[in-house]
């Protein structure tokens, strides 16, 4: 049920789940206020430094071990910082100081004085130390808090995808911006489904120290080259707080083989999926760049051509926002007929809540001016993908032109009358048709590739492209508009 609430969107479910999460709180300090007064309010020595070196010299490797132990009581924790994605940084910086953190603190320091006086129901502490009449309502939000927390690593990973797509860093999946009103804030279904799955069969506990730890080395990295940190100050960091997680990990590393080995290998599924994706993608994206069409050669093709010219507009999709792609030549020398009207469109979506409306359309002329070709780039926000699709926001903006809207204007110094003209012939042309041209190129291994670059390309890339979501089902064009144009791309 927790997977299927998703597509509704992380406010909506967080305002469902917050009552209960608030109470789970509320319940776990409170006991752990009771049982610290009824039972030994001395445990409060325990903070005292010196107790955790005698606890090393008198326990040696398993005082070494228990450390695990610490790491895995403050996981959930953690989670809190998956939402920066969508919540505020304000908000997460709240909620920890002020409940989360001081909630499971009083927690455990109650269940260490309950220990004081029953140091034979460790394996049981936490159902033990309630008091009687309490057992079965804290039973029942225990397990709805449980669930609930889940919702954390969810919103999570929908963050780090929809940032991972923007880089192109993984396969296209289908991203639902479900609100207009807080940035961030996305659905994944592919995702969720997958997560579903994995949630089944996978648990959380050494991934959650190693994150801290790496986290801590590319913190040292910021302080050099971004803050310019006093060299003592980061020698200081990395001796201390370094040192403290580097031994903490290590004592984690103790439980690899009682479960810790699951999520290294999912994480490693996902890196091999992320490595595949990211660098057979800038394969091709260099391919296309370095084989782009100049506005010369353009010329030079219609020249020696005799082409038909079709009454229409047509939409051709492409990532270079310079330059005409090389599958357009593939095109034109196959289909000797070309539109009134042909705008080379590159979308892009940034992750911002708003793109200021004079910046939403890069619009200018492309050379030959004989044969009305143009260039948009297409920036849209977050809240925009939320509100609408690429292809509507296209056709918007057809009908802004229509009516002499002063949004988009050519980069080139030209007359009134003359963008008038030219705003009479994207009219005509809007009116007459559309048609959305998709570039659908084939990589494969060029001839006397390595049999690893063979694997990468011919398979691995193919097959995650075979089974994901292509351009058109990101952008939801009409398939009655559409005409896919292939090409086969040897890298």
């Amino acid at each position: 049920m927790l997977f299927m609430l998703q597509r509704f969107g992380t406010d909506k479910v967080g305002y469902t789940s917050a009552p209960i999460i608030c109470i789970w709180f509320i319940s776990i300090a409170g006991i752990g206020i009771y049982n610290f007064f009824k039972f030994d309010p001395t445990v409060l020595t325990a903070f005292n430094p010196k107790y955790i070196i005698e606890y090393f010299q008198r326990n040696k490797k398993e005082a070494w071990i228990s450390l695990g132990g610490i790491v895995f009581a403050m996981t959930g924790t953690v989670a809190l910082f998956a939402d920066l994605g969508h919540f505020t940084i304000r908000s997460i910086q709240i909620s920890m100081c002020s409940v989360t953190y001081p909630a499971v603190i009083l927690a455990y320091i109650g269940q260490a004085s309950f220990l004081r006086k029953n140091s034979d129901l460790v394996s049981q502490t936490f159902y033990k130390s309630l008091p009687k009449p309490l057992y079965w309502p804290v039973f029942v939000v225990a397990i709805l808090a449980a669930i609930i927390a889940s919702q954390a690593i969810i919103s999570g990973t929908f963050s780090v995808i929809q940032q991972s797509l923007s880089l192109g860093c993984f396969p296209r999946v289908k991203v639902i911006y479900t609100s207009t009103k807080y940035e961030g804030q996305v659905y994944v279904p592919e995702a969720n489904y997958l997560l579903m799955l994995a949630c089944v069969s996978l648990t959380l506990g050494l991934a959650v120290v190693f994150v801290m730890t790496l986290t801590s080395c590319f913190l040292v990295v910021v302080m050099i080259m971004i803050w310019k940190t006093h060299i003592l100050l980061i020698i200081s960091y990395i001796l201390i707080i370094c040192t403290v997680e580097l031994i903490f990990f290590s004592s984690v590393l103790y439980k690899f083989v009682q479960g810790g080995y699951l999520p290294l290998a999912f994480a490693a599924v996902l890196m091999s999926v992320m490595y595949v994706w990211n660098n057979v993608f800038r394969k091709k994206y260099y391919y296309e760049l370095e084989n782009k069409i100049s506005p010369e050669k353009l010329k030079e093709i219609v020249a020696n051509r005799n082409f038909y010219q079709i009454s229409g507009l047509a939409l051709f999709y492409s990532v270079l926002v310079q330059g005409i792609p090389t599958i357009f030549k593939h095109y034109i020398e196959n289909v000797p007929a070309i539109h009134s009207i042909l705008i080379f469109v590159s979308i892009k979506s940034l992750l911002i809540n708003k793109v200021p409306v004079k910046e939403l359309f890069l619009f200018h002329r492309v050379e030959p001016r004989e044969l009305n070709v143009f260039r948009c780039v297409v920036r849209l926000s977050q809240r925009m993908l939320s509100a609408k699709r690429e292809g509507d926001v296209l056709d918007g903006w057809l009908e802004k032109e229509k009516s002499g809207s002063e949004d988009v204007r050519e980069f080139e110094d030209k007359g009134q009358e003359v963008i008038e003209k030219e705003i009479e012939a994207v009219d005509k042309a809007w009116h007459a048709g559309i048609v959305h041209l998709m570039g659908e190129t084939v990589v494969v291994a060029s001839e006397g590739a390595s049999m690893g670059k063979r694997i990468m390309i011919n398979y691995a890339y193919n097959f995650l492209k075979r089974n994901l979501r292509g351009s058109k089902e990101v952008i939801d064009i009409p398939h009655e508009r559409m005409l896919k144009v292939g090409m086969i791309c040897e890298l």
